[in-house]
């Protein structure tokens, strides 16, 4: 069954809106940890949109489960993830005037800054995952680069507006899940992933790892926080039925 990582970054968007304290996503991961999330997630973007400096900082210090660190290959944040040293590391592209991130890191068109970044949280110790496309060639990539792992874009199925499309999606990312476990990674996921469309990824049993966000605070507005992580979580729990 895959492990539940908690992305907290639009609990800081909230606390952004008024560049105020609260609601504090530190305190979101705690009650996350206590509804049983295996990880926390969180994106330090370049523009400082929502997580901020200090909020990498302290969840180090007070995080009790994988801290994982979304970031994009950067010098100055590479910098930050150097002396932080977060449990995983995950790059991802960025642009500043998107929304949120839109597709997975082009590896191959990348592939020297990439390994740079890579080759550097590695010899740190960091774990490593890449966030890229269903593509078979950025798979290819991603393992030679070295990484631990890589979390697939699942945003094109979530985003499908029949079931036809979602079928589709889905087999595209069944198909390079099996690419990646041949490569000797580790498989996970992510990206606009909700209540109503998680558990047919979370059954992939290839899957270790499953990062969602968005979803859970979005619900958490109306249930409390440490509510809707239960929620997720029993949802990505599959139950062996032959047990």
């Amino acid at each position: 069954m895959p492990k539940l990582g908690v992305n907290i970054d639009h609990v800081a968007t909230v606390r952004q809106a008024r560049r105020t304290i609260e609601p504090d996503p530190v305190w979101a991961a705690a009650l996350a940890e206590l509804a049983g999330a295996d990880g926390i997630t969180l994106h330090l973007r370049e523009d400082r949109r929502h997580i901020q400096d200090r909020d990498l900082r302290v969840l180090k210090e007070t995080t009790q489960v994988k801290l994982n660190l979304e970031m994009a290959a950067e010098d100055e944040i590479t910098r930050i993830a150097l002396d932080v040293r977060p449990g995983q590391a995950t790059l991802v592209p960025e642009k500043r005037e998107e929304i949120t991130t839109e597709g997975g890191l082009d590896v191959i068109g990348n592939r020297d800054r990439v390994k740079k970044c890579v080759d550097e949280l590695k010899d740190a110790g960091i774990e490593v995952s890449l966030f890229i496309d269903p593509d078979e060639s950025q798979i290819e990539a991603s393992k030679e680069l070295g990484v631990d792992a890589v979390e697939l874009h699942t945003g094109r199925y979530a985003d499908a507006t029949s079931a036809a499309e979602q079928q589709r999606e889905f087999e595209a990312l069944e198909l390079a899940g099996d690419s990646v476990l041949e490569c000797g990674l580790l498989l996970h996921m992510g990206h606009g992933l909700t209540y109503r469309n998680v558990e047919r990824i979370a059954m992939i049993p290839e899957v270790s790892e499953l990062n969602i966000g968005h979803g859970i605070v979005a619900r958490a507005v109306m249930v409390g926080f440490e509510r809707a992580v239960r929620e997720m979580k029993e949802l990505v729990t599959v139950v062996d039925i032959d047990e």
